[in-house]
């Protein structure tokens, strides 16, 4: 059992996944990086332990899939028997090009769709159901969205990357209510465009820079905010 805090971040070998690990285990966590690609997963886990991080931990974890979800959760038990902070930071982007006439909500696709609530809403709401209760009453929960969720800022085109971070919000808003009067706090977080496989070569934001608001609502206060949307640490609309 470690006396560290103990972190699960989702969906980080690389970007801002795994900028959030390093900076989590810069900050004293135990940090288990996750991953459904392994090999990748493992290569970044050893690489941060390579660069002075001793208590970086890799766990394999398809997040759409039930039972892999279930190893993470007995895996945290078994491993720490707590856990502090969960960042669901895994996700896609499941729309065309959204230059093209394919991205419009007019030609949308519906297992296109579904795959993106699948991914980038459904599996966060999940791996809350399973790690939530291993807080113990006290923890921090960062669900990674995007402004491109917003509905006051709400455009056209990519409706399924829209509506599944949009839900996500959702999502954040339901525990953060049902969880008042614990510990727990939970929270959304944009952590702007960033250069990512996702975000593309022109985004102006670093990984790091991305993941300094994930970072700060991963380690809020006893008197931080839940249920709340940020970027850099700000409040901004839904």
């Amino acid at each position: 059992m470690s006396n560290l805090p103990v972190a699960v971040v989702t969906g980080a070998y690389r970007g801002i996944g795994l900028a959030t690990c390093r900076a989590l285990a810069e900050r004293g966590y135990a940090v288990v990086l996750t991953a459904r690609r392994e090999a990748p997963g493992r290569e970044a886990a050893e690489a941060l332990r390579r660069a002075g991080h001793a208590a970086i931990h890799f766990q394999p974890l398809d997040v759409t899939d039930g039972a892999s979800i279930e190893r993470l959760a007995r895996f945290i038990e078994e491993t720490f028997g707590r856990l502090d902070c969960l960042v669901n930071n895994a996700g896609i982007f499941p729309d065309p090009d959204p230059a093209s006439e394919a991205a419009s909500i007019f030609a949308a696709d519906a297992e296109a769709l579904r795959t993106g609530f699948e991914t980038n809403t459904i599996a966060p709401l999940r791996l809350c159901q399973a790690l939530i209760p291993l807080m113990r009453g006290e923890g921090r929960v960062v669900n990674v969205s995007s402004g491109m969720g917003q509905l006051q800022e709400m455009n056209g085109r990519c409706p399924g990357y829209r509506l599944s971070k949009t839900a996500l919000n959702a999502v954040t808003r339901i525990f953060a209510d049902e969880l008042r009067g614990t510990g727990v706090k939970v929270n959304s977080v944009c952590p702007g465009w960033v250069r990512t496989e996702m975000g593309g070569a022109e985004a102006p934001r670093s990984p790091e820079e991305g993941a300094r608001g994930i970072v700060w609502a991963a380690t809020l206060p006893a008197d931080g905010p839940s249920g709340g949307f940020f970027r850099d640490g700000e409040p901004i609309s839904w």
